[in-house]
């Protein structure tokens, strides 16, 4: 196959790696090569960039499987095509009665004809076989996404979940900070009062405030941390996942480009063959020959060498056969054969050509 390859440039180093910087700075690039606006988003739930990858990819799935749906549609074209056409040359009559060098010419058309049609039937078989392998590429490509996908939806419930987990803990750490300043008002306003066992209640739930605040500032600081890490495990997953979807697109790009270039070379190599195969019928035309052809169905279907003699006047009184009338000519002269006429020229017609001013090049 000839033409230029597309380059890889391997994972994490073309477009798609960018996910490192985006991530870290709480950007979410699309990643799309036919955008350059990237979508920002402070969500640490937001996966806007993960889903518009997986949208590309889902996009690119579907253009090869329409591809691979051309060449079905295509095939079953070529095959009703090359049965009609092989159907034509064995069934239709097409001058049966001809002889000689015009008969040999026919039956190298019929031939030919039937060898055209076969070539088409034969590519439809060779269009199936490659939209079996575009069948293939996909699917293997799906089984591939398919573990990296399970991986990453892991990786955001896990992310989700932890994520909730810490808002939790913050609003419990915030309001046990709020009974705490409520515990700390109340003993500032029962100073003055002189129930001790009332300032001792309060002093004892200040204490108990203190405690569960320090105690929920240590959980909220605990699911800090680990959300911290959750956070730095997706973000490491997600760049693994950058850069598996970059090569996949890469070599889905690749492959569907060579799919569709080897599919022109074979529609233009079934043109020459058809082209060589009309070639053998041009030859044989050439080999026409119309003294040939007249002198043998002279020869295969002459009834003689001389022609009836003349019917000769008798008079009923007198029995004697007059001689033939003046000027009329007798055998001989008759049986003498004129020279062949030449054919007269077609009207000019472009889309005609003789066999003897026949040539490949458009004049």
């Amino acid at each position: 196959m000839s033409g230029n390859s597309l380059e890889c440039r391997g994972p994490g180093r073309g477009l798609w790696g960018l996910y490192f910087w985006a991530l870290t700075h709480h950007w979410f690039l699309p990643c799309d090569v036919y955008s350059h606006a990237p979508l920002r988003s402070s969500d640490i739930l937001s996966s806007i960039g993960y889903e518009t990858i997986i949208q590309h990819l889902n996009n690119g799935r579907k253009n090869c499987k329409e591809f691979e749906d051309f060449l079905k549609e295509r095939a079953s074209i070529e095959e009703k095509y090359g049965k009609d056409l092989l159907g034509l040359s064995r069934k239709k009559p097409c001058g049966q009665s001809e002889t000689n060098t015009l008969k040999r010419a026919l039956d190298v058309f019929k031939l030919q004809i039937d060898s055209v049609a076969q070539s088409h039937i034969q590519l439809a078989q060779t269009l199936r076989e490659e939209a079996r392998k575009m069948e293939e590429f996909r699917e293997k490509q799906k089984l591939q996404r398919k573990k990296t996908e399970l991986i990453m939806d892991a990786a955001h419930k896990q992310k989700s979940l932890q994520f909730k987990k810490t808002m939790d803990a913050k609003k419990n750490y915030e309001q046990k900070c709020r009974d705490k300043d409520e515990a700390e008002q109340a003993v500032h306003r029962s100073a003055n009062v002189a129930n001790p066992k009332q300032q001792e209640k309060l002093f004892v739930k200040l204490a108990t405030s203190k405690t569960a605040v320090e105690d929920s500032d240590k959980a909220y600081m605990l699911h800090i941390n680990t959300l911290d890490k959750v956070r730095e495990e997706w973000q490491s997953e997600h760049i693994k996942a950058c850069e598996v979807f970059e090569t996949q697109e890469c070599e889905r790009i690749n492959f569907f480009r060579n799919a569709l270039w080897l599919h022109m070379n074979q529609l233009s190599q079934q043109c020459v063959t058809s082209d060589n195969m009309y070639e053998e019928v041009r030859k044989s035309l050439e080999m026409c020959s119309i003294e040939k052809d007249i002198e043998y169905f002279v020869n295969q279907r002459k009834t003689g060498q001389t022609p009836p003699a003349p019917i000769m006047y008798e008079n009923f009184y007198c029995p004697q056969k007059n001689a033939a009338p003046p000027g009329k000519a007798t055998g001989s002269d008759l049986a003498r054969r004129r020279p062949l006429p030449i054919p007269k020229s077609l009207p000019d017609d472009p889309d005609y050509s003789l066999p003897d001013n026949y040539s490949l090049i458009y004049q």
